[in-house]
């Protein structure tokens, strides 16, 4: 068990401005068009000409390059003013992991000038190598991959606790600072058990974990480990996609991961026993850690379905890709709904006692 970084305590709900800040990206279409720029862009700053094959993205466009000698790499870029904090965050981070060989991420190609992004005109980006694996969603949820997830994402904390990107504070509305004004897009959501049990995991959370949440250990999260960015390698689980992260406290990646691994009604925290108690044999959880990790992982969830039913709304041709993760969490908030404070307590207390599962 490796020590963990020290690290700082955090703040409370964002402001107003940057609550607005965070969400004028998210109500923008993704950036599409030809890939005559994205040639020349390669050609210029990384002498490479290349396959460029569009990808589904979330806010910035995402491309993968096909090289003729059969590698695979990854080109974001974006043409909009707050992609440049953004992408500092992004490539500094994961050219601060390639310090960690125990941790699995993609590397940052340097340009022909050796910086880790570029500026062309108003367009600014990155390119990345692209993992080979079998994304998480993908793949039968067996205990012993939930598990082997868990203390992967607590190696992935234990590096980025040490590492030190630019623009580590920008406005990011997957924060868990804007979780306090995220009711307001509750009219989006269909009238039935699945705007209740969102209701009744916002309001939780804020009596019973917002005012605890300067008390938690605070450092560089991924804060989006879902199993669209978590992937089976060869050599082990890996993850994708940073441009969520920042500055949140660290057990907001495990209420993430483990979240969207509440799938079995069968179990009292559904199927995330195993990806606690493989997270917990990296880096302990404290007292405070075990109190408020399921109502964390139940506002992430909430979160999630107000985010999206939100997006949905704003871009109905893209509800099928925006919605991609919904259904996880609204079987999760129905599953985890019917605990209260001590069947909570003792389903974490039950879980970190869970022995290791083979593979």
């Amino acid at each position: 068990m490796m020590p963990v970084a020290s690290v700082n305590k955090g703040t409370g709900p964002v402001s107003e401005d940057w609550f607005q800040a965070a969400l004028a990206p998210m109500a923008t279409r993704p950036e599409h068009g030809d890939t005559s720029h994205a040639v020349h862009m390669l050609a210029q700053h990384y002498g490479i000409d290349t396959e460029i094959v569009p990808l589904a993205s979330e806010v910035e466009r995402t491309d993968e390059l096909r090289l003729p000698d059969g590698r695979r790499l990854i080109l974001k870029t974006s043409a909009r003013p707050e992609a440049v904090e953004s992408f500092a965050f992004q490539s500094g981070t994961l050219s601060d992991l390639e310090a960690y060989a125990d941790v699995i991420a993609p590397k940052v190609l340097r340009t022909r000038d050796g910086a880790l992004m570029f500026r062309d005109g108003r367009t600014c980006g990155y390119v990345q190598t692209r993992l080979e694996g079998a994304p998480l969603h993908a793949e039968e949820q067996t205990p012993a991959i939930a598990r082997q997830s868990g203390q992967a994402l607590g190696r992935l904390n234990l590096a980025l606790a040490r590492c030190d990107p630019p623009s580590t504070r920008r406005p990011v509305l997957w924060h868990i600072g804007c979780w306090t004004r995220l009711s307001a897009l509750s009219c989006h959501l269909p009238d039935g058990p699945l705007a209740e049990h969102v209701r009744a995991a916002m309001a939780d959370y804020l009596s019973q974990v917002a005012p605890r949440l300067d008390a938690l250990d605070w450092q560089i999260t991924h804060n989006d480990p879902s199993p669209h960015n978590m992937l089976e390698t060869r050599g082990g689980t890996g993850f994708i996609d940073f441009g969520d992260g920042g500055w949140n406290p660290r057990l907001q990646d495990l209420a993430v991961a483990a979240g969207h691994m509440v799938t079995d009604p069968e179990l009292p925290l559904g199927g995330a026993e195993q990806v606690l108690a493989g997270y917990a044999s990296v880096i302990p959880l404290s007292d405070l850690d075990r109190a408020v990790i399921v109502g964390l992982m139940r506002a992430r969830q909430a979160a999630l379905v107000l985010i999206n039913a939100w997006r949905s709304h704003l871009f109905p041709d893209q509800a099928i890709y925006i919605n991609k993760n919904v259904a996880r969490s609204q079987n999760g908030l129905a599953i985890l709904s019917r605990l209260d404070a001590r069947a909570e307590a003792a389903a974490v207390t039950a879980a970190l006692s869970q022995p290791p599962q083979a593979a």
